[in-house]
């Protein structure tokens, strides 16, 4: 069962350039002229929302933060939540620790995505990206006050944690 999800994007955009191309074809035919050959408007109806597509895909799926019953995911990124320092948590709920590795990868946060730190039991730092830290510190606090007792080994995948 998964107790959060926030999806690392929308579609928004695609329906925006998909309707911005709908109102450069009427402008096309409606408007004295020339016309441009429809084969030309296929082909960039075709390329233009295809790039706007993979975009926007990608982006859901690199920085889509997951909270379930026992990890935290961003991306293709997974946390134990036995790893998680819980007295930490219920004492940090916002703010951003300077240098700390972006959960996910990449080198900074994302645009318009806040930093939630989160200490390991091992005493590193990462930074979780995400638009409703209060909402992600929540579901955070719950779980993990539920898995603290059961810390035995460290987290499965290495990416931005390293070692």
């Amino acid at each position: 069962m998964t107790a959060y999800v926030e999806q690392g994007g929308t579609w928004r955009p695609f329906w925006i350039v998909a309707a911005a191309m709908v109102a450069f074809l009427v402008l096309d035919v409606a408007l004295p002229g020339p016309d441009i050959a429809p084969l030309v408007w296929v082909v960039a109806l075709v390329v233009v929302l295809g790039i706007v597509a993979v975009g926007t895909l990608s982006g859901r799926r690199v920085w889509t933060v997951r909270v379930d019953d026992g990890a935290l995911s961003v991306g293709r990124e997974e946390v134990r939540l036995a790893d998680i320092d819980v007295d930490h948590l219920r004492a940090v709920d916002s703010g951003v620790d300077a240098g700390a590795p972006v959960l996910g990868g990449g080198w900074s946060l994302p645009r318009g995505r806040t930093g939630l730190p989160l200490r390991f039991t091992d005493g590193r730092t990462v930074l979780v990206p995400t638009r409703d830290p209060a909402a992600l510190h929540e579901a955070l606090v719950v779980r993990v006050a539920d898995t603290s007792d059961t810390r035995d080994s460290s987290s499965g995948s290495e990416g931005t944690l390293g070692s």
